[in-house]
């Protein structure tokens, strides 16, 4: 599908955005194992570099050339080039954001140099090897008949047809990981706010390959709704991660405040937005740790009859939220304990789920945000991607784009985002669904 407009404005630059850690360091591990021969290893017309998809053949063979042209990883180093990134660098006393890893760790493949072969160009971007690992050990073995997907696998290919191996990957580099994180200086030089929901952006990125009958019976299938979940788990638990790994690790009066909703400071003193429901036990002007996944998880078990263990979840993410006020070690406790309770949450639903289940799901969003449960920006901008992917799922987006429409309206400019007009537009819809 093309990607709406009104989901490419509020977007923009920041598709190079969110995504963590819990895992990220095995994955990322797991990424660099092996020499990285670069794409252009794959570009030939016998490889992945045919003009247009090979009918019979259980690949494509134009990944290559639809990486190239319509896959934005092509062009992240390219993004290093414009006006943009020279003035970030600048603020950031670096020579060119071009050279700098602080940029080229999620702008390109940027894996050490023992690790990086004869054809390897770092100006590429994030090529093929970014994602799927590298490929010393399983290029010359993929193309064999007798090879199976395990095999691959095996010799160093990442899974990303499982869902939380993709969630991991793409976090890497959306969220970060212990070593690369878009830090609060960073922004405050220029980069644009990170935001991210994996399955959306996974149908937003024009696919390079087709979940057909031969994907399925090689690497099986995951319903949409199941790839969200994934994705909604993952994202909620890599954020945690990674800040136990970096939040208190900076030095200075606070602990980097990239980690905190942005609103808790950047609003008119006019715009008057703390109210008690919404504290979770926090104090009037305190910083609240940001974690915008977990009012879609609250919804998710809400709306499929876990409540007593929303209840706990909730529970231990007040505690983490007012724990993330007081110490690094009183945080890092609370952010584990929290880990381990949605660890428990996404076994207890992983499982198949019905159109209606679905639909209550959906439903349970909308009234979580009518209730005034998704007050900061970026729980609003969840909701929005997370109410959009249920609608693909369903297969009922022409009953859902007037009410997208009203919720991409709501939070088109940041600065002007109203949380009691994103719940009045979720009051004025609910009905609907």
């Amino acid at each position: 599908m093309t990607m709406r407009s009104s989901f490419r404005s509020l977007v923009g630059l920041a598709f190079f955005t969110y995504c963590g850690a819990l895992y990220a360091s095995s994955i990322v591990d797991d990424i660099e194992q092996n020499v990285h021969l670069g794409p252009a290893t794959c570009a030939t017309s016998q490889c992945h570099g045919k003009s247009a998809p090979v009918a019979g053949r259980n690949v494509h063979l134009d990944e290559y050339t639809f990486w190239i042209d319509q896959d934005y990883h092509s062009v992240a180093y390219r993004t290093l080039q414009n006006d943009e990134s020279k003035a970030i660098a600048t603020k950031l006393g670096l020579e060119s954001a071009r050279t700098a890893d602080i940029c080229l760790d999620c702008h390109a493949d940027n894996v050490p140099l023992e690790k990086r072969g004869p054809k390897f160009k770092i100006s590429d971007g994030v090529g093929c090897e970014a994602c799927h690992g590298g490929s010393e050990k399983w290029i010359a073995i993929h193309t064999e008949k007798s090879t199976t997907h395990s095999d691959n696998v095996a010799a160093g290919l990442i899974e990303t047809d499982k869902g939380e191996v993709r969630a991991q990957v793409c976090l890497s580099c959306h969220l970060g990981t212990k070593d690369k994180f878009a830090t609060h200086r960073i922004m405050a030089a220029g980069h644009p706010k990170l935001s991210f929901e994996m399955n959306l952006f996974t149908t937003n990125q024009p696919a390079h390959y087709s979940v057909d009958q031969d994907y399925i019976d090689r690497k099986g299938f995951i319903p949409g709704f199941n790839l969200w979940m994934s994705g909604q788990f993952e994202s909620a638990k890599q954020i945690l991660s990674v800040a136990s790994a970096r939040m208190f690790a900076g030095s200075g009066v606070f602990p980097d405040i990239a980690f905190y909703d942005c609103d808790s400071c950047h609003h008119s003193v006019d715009n008057l937005r703390w109210t008690r429901k919404r504290a979770d036990g926090l104090d009037p002007g305190s910083f609240r740790m940001h974690m915008p996944n977990l009012v879609v998880l609250d919804s998710i078990m809400q709306a499929l009859g876990k409540v007593e263990l929303a209840s706990t979840v909730d529970a231990k993410r007040k505690d983490a939220l007012v724990a993330a006020q007081r110490s690094e070690v009183a945080f890092k406790r609370a952010a584990e304990s929290l880990e381990n309770e949605l660890d428990r949450a996404s076994d207890e639903l992983n499982r198949q789920y019905t159109d209606a289940e679905i639909r209550a799901v959906r439903r349970a969003l909308l009234e979580a945000s009518a209730q005034d449960k998704a007050s900061d920006f970026a729980e609003a901008e969840q909701v929005i991607y997370s109410f959009e992917t249920l609608c693909l799922t369903l297969d009922e987006m022409d009953k859902c784009l007037p009410v997208l429409d009203q919720f991409y309206d709501s939070v088109k400019q940041y600065n002007q985002y109203k949380p009691r007009q994103f719940s009045k537009v979720a009051k004025s819809v609910v009905g609907q669904f």
